[in-house]
C-alpha cells in the first residue's frame, strides 16, 4: 500500500490527544460520609470498573477515528500490478488520434468516438488536483496549457478529423516537450489512444521511451473489411482537345480483406456527371476503369471521381483539374536559308499550336525560354548564346527537335549533343538518291500507340522512303529506323527534357517523310509531349509544390481560396517558378480547416488557376498494429504498457486498478465516521 499524500501522516500524532485526556483526569474527588457504608462500598466498586471500561472504549474509538481520518486525507492506494502509481507532481498527457483512418467503425460507432468516450470515462480516475493535458494531431495552441478534468472533457466535444497524420514518435516528442515546459521532469504519464496505422505510425521498433515516464498504448483494433481509394488518374493523350473524345483512366485500389464487386464509379466534370463505369476489385488488389468524355470549351475543368464505399469515406472522392485545349508554344529556328515550310504547315493548321518561326541568328533568348518545343532546322552550327539557351531550356524540361542541314558542322553537333549521351555523330557517305524504306514502328503502345489507335493509320501503311545524312549512337529510343537498324528519328530523355534527332533534312530530295501520312501525327505527338504538364492533382503529403505562373513579380502575393477559407501560404517566386508550402494543421487559425477539393490560386484578386488537393494515400492503407505486435515491439521496455482492446467494457476499471491502484480513502473516511458514531453511542447509552 502506498500514499498519494504521505505528508498527511504527520497528523497521526493527533492520536495522542485522547490518550492525554484520559490519562490526566483533572476533576477532584469529593468524599461523602454515610453512617453505613458497607453497601455503598460494593456499589462504588462495581461502578468504577464499568466506568474504567467505558473510558477505555471511548478513548479507543476516538484514537481510531483520528487515525482513519488522517489516513483518508493521505489517500492510501493498493499498489497496482504494474508497480507504478501516478504521482501528484507528475503530468498526465492523453493523446487522441483524430486522423482520417479513425473513421473506421465498430457497431456503427467510429473509433474516434470510442476513443473520446474512453477518455471521458478515464477522467473519473484522476484526483481533482491532477495535472492533465490533451493532445491531438492538430498540435494546436490549446495543448500548451494544463487543464483539469472538466476542461479536458469540454475539449473532447470539439475534436474533429484532421488532414495531418502524426507518427507515434512525433506525438511522444510533443508530449514530452509540453511536459518539460511545465517543469515536469519525472513521474509523467503519456496515454495514447490510436489505431496505430502502419503507414503513418512510423518506425516503432526504433522508439525508445525515457524510463522516468510511463507510456500507455491503447490500440483501437480497427479492421476494415474493405476500403477503396483512387490511386491515380491519367489521360490517354497528353492533353484534352475540345469537341473530341478524350479517355481518362482511373486506377482504384482495395486495401480491405473483402473483394469489391460491381462498384459504381462516377466521373464529374464541373460538377456534372458525364460518364460512369463499374469496377470489380480483389481484396488487397487494384483495378482500372476507363471513361470517355468530351468538353465543349477551353480552360481549366474541375474533375472528380466519386463512389460510395463505407465506413471509411474521406477518400471516396478524388479531385483533379483538367486543362482543356492548352496553347502549345512552338519556336521554329531555321538556318541561313529558309527551308521548305513543312514544319510551318503542320503547326499553323491547328489552333492548339502557337508557332513562331525566326532565323536562328536573330532569335531572342526570351523566346526560347517561353516555348514548349523548339525545332532547330537547317542550322549548321549550334554555338554561342543559342547553345547556352538551348541547354538551359532542356534542363528546365523543354523539348528540342534537331533537323540537320545538308552540310552540318559535325564537330559542333558532337559537342552540343554529346552532353546528352548522343555520341559518335557522323556524316553518312550517301547521296539523297540513296533511298531506303523505313521499317514499320510498333503499333501497340509506346510513342505510336495512340497514333494508330485514334486515326485511319490502323491499316498497313506505305512507309516513307528516306535517305540518311547522319548516323549516331542512339542514347534513347529509336522512334523510326531503317530496316538495317540504322536510326532515322530518335528520342533521348534528359531529366524532364527531351531531344529528338532526325537523320536528314526534310527537303524532297532526301525522301518523302515530310509528305507521308505519318509526318503530321508524329509532329503533333512531339508537340503534345513537349507540354510541361503540371500535376492534375496534389496531395497534402507533398506539402510543398512548384508551378509556373505568368504576370508575377517579387511583390506579388498569392492566396489559396476555397469557399470562405483564404490562406496566404509560405511562397517563393523564382522567375516564373512559384513554390508554395501548405500550412500544417497547427499553423491554421481558429476555425480554419484544410479539406480535399478545389482551391483557387489568387493573384491580385484574380483567379490565376485552379488547383486540386486530395488526402494522402497512406491514410487509406487499412493495415494496423495489433496489441500483440505492439507488445512484441515494446516488450523490452517495462515502462511501456500495451492494453488489449479499447472496446473492452472493463477497460477503465482495469486501467484504474493496474495503473492507479485501488483507492482506499473512502473506506477510511467511512471508518472514521463509524468510530465517531460508536463514541457517541458509548457516551449516551453505555451506563
Amino acid at each position: 500500500m502506498q500514499f498519494l499524500y504521505p505528508s498527511f501522516l504527520w497528523a497521526l500524532l493527533a492520536a495522542a490527544i485522547p490518550v492525554i485526556i484520559h490519562l490526566f483526569n483533572f476533576r477532584r474527588t469529593k468524599k461523602v460520609y454515610f453512617t453505613n457504608v458497607a453497601f455503598l462500598k460494593a456499589v462504588n466498586t462495581t461502578t468504577s470498573s464499568f466506568r474504567r471500561l467505558k473510558h477505555l472504549l471511548i478513548m479507543a474509538a476516538r484514537i481510531l477515528a483520528i487515525i482513519c481520518l488522517v489516513l483518508a486525507f493521505a489517500q492510501p492506494i493498493l499498489t497496482p500490478k504494474s508497480g507504478n502509481i501516478a504521482k501528484s507532481a507528475g503530468l498526465t498527457s492523453m493523446y487522441i488520434d483524430n486522423s482520417l483512418s479513425m473513421q473506421n467503425e465498430l457497431n456503427k460507432k467510429s473509433y474516434l468516438d470510442k476513443a473520446i468516450n474512453k477518455v471521458e470515462e478515464l477522467l473519473t480516475a484522476f484526483p481533482q488536483g491532477s495535472r492533465l493535458q490533451l493532445v491531438t494531431n492538430d498540435f494546436s495552441a490549446q495543448e500548451h496549457s494544463l487543464n483539469n478534468t472538466q476542461q479536458i472533457k469540454e475539449r473532447t466535444t470539439t475534436i474533429d478529423y484532421t488532414h495531418t497524420p502524426r507518427t507515434v514518435e512525433n506525438v511522444l516528442k510533443r508530449q514530452i516537450s509540453l511536459a518539460a515546459k511545465h517543469q515536469s521532469q519525472g513521474g509523467n504519464q503519456f496515454i495514447l489512444f490510436s489505431d496505430f496505422q502502419k503507414s503513418t505510425a512510423g518506425a516503432l521498433n526504433r522508439l525508445k521511451v525515457d524510463t522516468s515516464s510511463t507510456v500507455f498504448l491503447v490500440p483501437v483494433q480497427a479492421k476494415a473489411i474493405q476500403n477503396v481509394f483512387v490511386d491515380s488518374v491519367w489521360l490517354n493523350t497528353p492533353f484534352i482537345r475540345e469537341m473530341q473524345v478524350n479517355t481518362l483512366t482511373v486506377k482504384l485500389s482495395n486495401t480491405g480483406e473483402r473483394a469489391v464487386q460491381n462498384l459504381p464509379i462516377k466521373l464529374f466534370v464541373d460538377e456534372v456527371q458525364i460518364a460512369s463505369a463499374v469496377a470489380n476489385i480483389d481484396a488487397h488488389g487494384a483495378a482500372t476503369a476507363n471513361f470517355n468524355f468530351t468538353v465543349k470549351d477551353k480552360g481549366f475543368k474541375k474533375g472528380r471521381i466519386s463512389f460510395d464505399d463505407t465506413p471509411v469515406t474521406f477518400d471516396n472522392d478524388f479531385y483533379f483539374v483538367l486543362h482543356a485545349a492548352p496553347k502549345i508554344r512552338v519556336l521554329h529556328l531555321f538556318g541561313q536559308s529558309a527551308p521548305e515550310k513543312f514544319v510551318q504547315h503542320v503547326f499553323e493548321n491547328d489552333s492548339v499550336f502557337v508557332l513562331r518561326s525566326v532565323s536562328a541568328s536573330n532569335v531572342d533568348v526570351g523566346q526560347i525560354r517561353t516555348a514548349d518545343l523548339v525545332v532547330v532546322e537547317g542550322v549548321q552550327v549550334i554555338d554561342g548564346s543559342l547553345s547556352v539557351s538551348l541547354q538551359d531550356f532542356i534542363k528546365a524540361g523543354g523539348s528540342v527537335m534537331v533537323i540537320p542541314p545538308t552540310a552540318p558542322d559535325i564537330a559542333n553537333y558532337n559537342s552540343f549533343l554529346g552532353k546528352y549521351g548522343i555520341r559518335n555523330i557522323q556524316l553518312k557517305s550517301s547521296t539523297p538518291s540513296d533511298l531506303s524504306i523505313l521499317a514499320e514502328p510498333s503499333k501497340s503502345g509506346g510513342f505510336f500507340g495512340d497514333i494508330f489507335d485514334s486515326s485511319n493509320l490502323r491499316a498497313l501503311l506505305q512507309m516513307p522512303s528516306q535517305s540518311a545524312n547522319l548516323t549516331w549512337q542512339v542514347a534513347g529510343e529509336k522512334l523510326l529506323q531503317f530496316r538495317n537498324g540504322m536510326p532515322y528519328l530518335s528520342s533521348t530523355s534528359v531529366g524532364q527534357g527531351e531531344i529528338y534527332l532526325v537523320a536528314s533534312p526534310l527537303a524532297k530530295e532526301w525522301g518523302d517523310f515530310a509528305r507521308n501520312a505519318l509526318f503530321v501525327p508524329i509532329m503533333y505527338k512531339i508537340g503534345a509531349l513537349s507540354v510541361r504538364q503540371e500535376p492534375s492533382a496534389y496531395s497534402f503529403k507533398e506539402n510543398t509544390f512548384t508551378l509556373e505562373v505568368d504576370n508575377a513579380n517579387a511583390n506579388t502575393s498569392f492566396k489559396l481560396k476555397k469557399g470562405k477559407l483564404e490562406l496566404i501560404p509560405i511562397q517563393q517566386l523564382n522567375g516564373k517558378q512559384l513554390t508554395i508550402e501548405l500550412p500544417k494543421a497547427n499553423q491554421l487559425n481558429e476555425g480554419q480547416e484544410i479539406e480535399s477539393g478545389y482551391y483557387e490560386l489568387m493573384n491580385n484578386g484574380k483567379v490565376d488557376r485552379i488547383l486540386a488537393f486530395n488526402h494522402d494515400h497512406s491514410e487509406s492503407q487499412m493495415e494496423f498494429y495489433s496489441s500483440e505486435e505492439l507488445k512484441s515491439i515494446f516488450g523490452n521496455q517495462k515502462n511501456v504498457q500495451v492494453f488489449d482492446q479499447i472496446d473492452d467494457t472493463d477497460f477503465v476499471k482495469t486501467f484504474k486498478e493496474q495503473n492507479f491502484g485501488k483507492a482506499l480513502w473512502r473506506y477510511f473516511l467511512i471508518s472514521a465516521l463509524l468510530f465517531l458514531a460508536i463514541e457517541i453511542l458509548l457516551v449516551r447509552f453505555f451506563k
